[in-house]
C-alpha cells in the first residue's frame, strides 16, 4: 500500500515496506543484527546505507554505530500534534504562483508537513523550511564542543536556541495563525550564557514568509553594547569562533527553500540513521557519551537503525554568489520527510562539510520529559564536521545550563522574552 495511506489507516509503516527493509538482519543477510555495533572492520557491508563522511568517520576515525531495530509506529518519528496535523492537513496545500506554499485559498499555511507524500524535491525541501522543530515553540539549552584537528576540545559554549512559529500552529492558541505575524514565518535567535568572554552575545533571525526573501538577521556584540543589523546573504560562516556550524546548516534547510534552486532527487533507497531511542535520560542533566578520534570523543554514541526508504535531494546556492558551497546533498526519512544528514560540495565539487543529527522521543524507561500530553520528541546530538580541516563541533540538547536556562517546548511568553530586538539588548545585558 501506499506510504501514507497505511499510516492514515494504522499509524504502522509495516505493511508499507518489504521485510527485507524492516530489518537490518534480513537486509545484510545475517551480517549485523540489532544489538550489534557497526565499526571499522564490518562497515563496507552497510557502505551503501551511509553518506560519504559518514563513512569516512567509521572506516577510518574510529566512529562506532550501535544497531537497534526498526522503528515502525510513526508517532515515535514526531511530535504528536505536528503527525495529526500533517494527517488533517493531507492534500491542501499548494505553491503559489511566487513559489512560497499556500492552501487552496492562498492563505499560509495551516500545519504539518504539506506534502508528506512528496513527488518532488522542492516539496521535501518545503516542508522541512517551513517547520525545523515541528513544534509551535522550542527552546533549547545546548552544549557546544569545538574540536581542532587533533581532536582537543579548542572551545566550549552554552547556549540557547529558540524557535517560534508564527504560522501553521498545531499546539497552542490561537491556531493556526498568531494575528498581526501572518507574514512571518519564523522567529529564530540564539544567545550565549557562558563563556564569560562571549556572555551576551546573541542574534535573531526573522524569517519572512516570502521564501524569495533573505530573513533579517540582528546581533547584539556585547563590546559595542548595541544591537545592529548584519548582512544575511552570508549565511556560510560560524557565528562563534572555533565553530564549524554555518546558520546554513540549520536542520539540513538553514536558509529560504527559494533561495536555493535545481533541485533534484538524486537517490531513493535504505539508510542507516539515528531517528529514535537516543535520548540519555538516565543522565540527570542528559548529557552524552563520545569516542573515537584521537583523544576519544570526536564522535557522540549513537544509535542508528535501518530506515526502510531515505531519499537524497540535491540542491544548489543560486542565490549565493559568494558561497563556499556549490551544491549540498541532504538525506531525508521518507516516512517523516525528517532530515537525517547533510553533505556539502566546495567549488572544486569536492566533499567539504557534514552534518548528522540523532533524534528521539523523550521517553526512557520511567523518565520522560512531556510535550503536554504526549512525551516530547526533539533532537538530541548533532555533528557539523569540516571533513577538509578536520574539525568538529559537536552539539547537545541538554536538560540545563548555566543561568538556569532549561529546555521548554511549547511554552508561554517566549517572544517578548527571547524574539525581539530589545530582547536581544536585554539578553545582552
Amino acid at each position: 500500500m501506499p506510504l501514507w495511506e497505511v499510516i492514515a489507516k494504522t499509524g504502522d509503516i509495516s505493511k508499507a515496506y518489504p521485510d527485507e527493509l524492516l530489518s537490518i538482519e534480513d537486509y545484510t543477510g545475517g551480517a549485523i543484527s540489532a544489538g550489534n555495533t557497526i565499526n571499522k572492520a564490518n562497515v563496507h557491508k552497510v557502505k551503501a546505507l551511509l553518506d560519504p563522511v559518514q563513512y569516512k568517520q567509521i572506516s577510518e576515525m574510529g566512529r562506532e554505530l550501535k544497531v537497534v531495530d526498526t522503528t515502525t509506529d510513526i508517532m515515535q518519528l514526531a511530535p504528536w500534534e505536528y503527525t495529526e496535523a500533517t494527517l488533517r492537513n493531507r492534500g491542501l496545500a499548494t505553491f503559489a504562483k511566487d513559489g512560497n506554499v499556500v492552501t487552496k485559498q492562498g492563505k499560509p499555511w495551516i500545519g504539518g508537513n504539506p506534502f508528506p507524500d512528496a513527488k518532488s524535491a522542492l516539496e521535501i525541501f518545503a516542508g522541512i523550511t517551513l517547520s525545523w522543530g515541528r513544534h509551535d515553540v522550542s527552546f533549547y539549552a545546548t552544549k557546544e564542543y569545538d574540536l581542532d584537528a587533533q581532536g582537543n576540545v579548542a572551545y566550549n559554549y552554552e547556549s540557547c536556541w529558540v524557535e517560534m512559529s508564527p504560522v501553521g500552529r498545531v499546539s497552542m492558541e490561537p491556531k493556526p495563525y498568531l494575528p498581526g505575524h501572518e507574514d512571518k514565518l519564523r522567529y529564530q535567535s540564539v544567545f550565549f550564557v557562558s563563556p564569560n568572554d562571549i556572555k551576551g552575545t546573541s542574534f535573531l533571525n526573522i524569517w519572512h514568509y516570502d521564501q524569495n526573501r533573505f530573513p533579517d538577521l540582528y546581533g547584539y556584540i556585547p563590546a559595542f553594547k548595541r544591537v545592529r543589523r548584519f548582512p544575511t546573504n552570508q549565511r556560510f560562516e560560524p557565528l562563534i569562533p572555533g565553530s564549524t556550524m554555518y546558520l546554513s546548516d540549520a536542520w539540513g534547510a538553514g536558509d529560504p527553500f527559494l533561495t536555493w534552486g535545481n533541485y533534484k532527487i538524486v537517490h531513493r533507497g535504505p539508510a542507516l540513521a539515528a531517528v529514535s531511542r537516543n535520548w540519555s535520560g538516565n543522565n540527570e542533566n542528559w548529557e552524552h557519551s563520545t569516542h573515537g578520534g584521537e583523544n576519544g570523543n570526536t564522535f557522540w554514541d549513537t544509535e542508528v537503525e535501518l530506515v526502510p526508504e531515505a531519499i537524497v535531494v540535491e540542491a544548489e546556492p543560486i542565490m549565493y554568489p559568494r558561497a563556499p558551497v556549490t551544491k549540498k546533498q541532504v538525506w531525508f526519512d521518507a516516512r517523516t520527510l525528517l532530515p537525517l544528514s547533510m553533505v556539502s560540495f566546495d567549488q572544486q565539487g569536492k566533499i567539504y562539510r557534514s552534518f548528522d543529527a540523532a533524534y528521539s522521543l523523550y521517553e526512557k524507561g520511567d523518565n520522560k520529559f512531556m510535550d503536554g500530553k504526549h512525551p516530547y520528541w526533539s533532537w538530541t546530538r548533532v555533528h557539523a564536521h569540516n571533513i577538509q580541516t578536520n574539525r568538529m563541533t559537536r552539539l547537545e540538547q541538554v536538560k540545563e545550563i548555566s543561568g538556569g536556562y532549561k529546555t521548554s517546548v511549547n511554552q508561554e511568553g517566549i517572544y517578548d522574552k527571547y524574539l525581539t530586538r530589545s530582547a536581544l539588548q536585554r539578553l545582552g545585558r
